[in-house]
């Protein structure tokens, strides 16, 4: 594990949590995103592999979403 480099205290934990991002046209929610996180800050932290998926589902999203989306990261990054 490593330390958080938010807070510098906590140890990064792994964790799932929701990614949200707004993007005008509509607003892209995605639940149970792997990540770590810190238990004494809550900073998150996701790796380069999963951002390139998320950003890969948003584009994807954009295309077809009319206001907001909300997906499960396990279902739609198989």
């Amino acid at each position: 594990m490593s330390e958080c480099f938010f807070c510098k205290k906590g140890s990064l934990e792994p964790a799932t949590a929701t990614y949200m991002v707004d993007l005008k046209e509509c607003i892209v929610i995605i639940r149970n995103v792997p990540c770590e996180e810190c238990p004494l800050c809550g900073e998150k932290v996701f790796s380069d592999s999963v951002m390139q998926r998320l950003e890969s589902i948003i584009e994807k999203v954009c295309s077809v979403a009319t206001e907001v989306f909300v997906a499960d990261y396990a279902k739609v990054a198989a």
